[in-house]
């Protein structure tokens, strides 16, 4: 294309909520990385309003309950990423009082990301983290958003 600039991506941020479709986000955005040799992070935002976990386990007593989440969340992090054999990706876990999209556009700001991969519509809490949340986040975001739907 004449006149079109191919950027190669440097980092590319994942969005994990852990559905099915948040997996093949994940695989969508390995294979990018592999191709582009980008470097990869997953990110997993745990919203943590206080007053909201009533119905949740309790901790131990002498473990606050948002770090006690951020530990549980970890390591399923850490377990997605060995399932899809990229162990080297960066995994992080983000405890917010905001909301994930939010985090997920700060945190790409933050980090230089210029592409975020993540899956059309997911698990965010009890409601879907994508849908009016893709849709803000696309809107809102620092850099490339790439969302990955739902093939049956």
């Amino acid at each position: 294309m004449k006149g079109f600039d191919m950027h190669v991506y440097q980092h590319i941020l994942c969005a994990v909520d852990f559905s099915s479709l948040s997996e093949a986000a994940c695989q969508r955005a390995l294979a990018l990385a592999e191709q582009s040799g980008a470097r990869l992070t997953f990110l997993h935002v745990v919203e943590y309003f206080p007053g909201e976990r009533s119905n949740q386990l309790i901790p131990p007593e002498d473990v606050d309950p948002a770090a006690y989440e951020a530990i549980e969340e970890r390591a399923r992090l850490a377990e997605l990423a060995a399932r899809l054999a990229c162990e080297a990706a960066h995994q992080q876990v983000l405890i917010s009082p905001h909301s994930a999209w939010r985090e997920i556009v700060r945190f790409a700001g933050a980090t230089g990301t210029d592409l975020i991969v993540l899956g059309s519509h997911g698990f965010h809490g009890v409601a879907t983290l994508l849908g009016s949340s893709a849709n803000a986040l696309a809107n809102r975001a620092p850099c490339d958003v790439l969302t990955v739907r739902h093939r049956p």
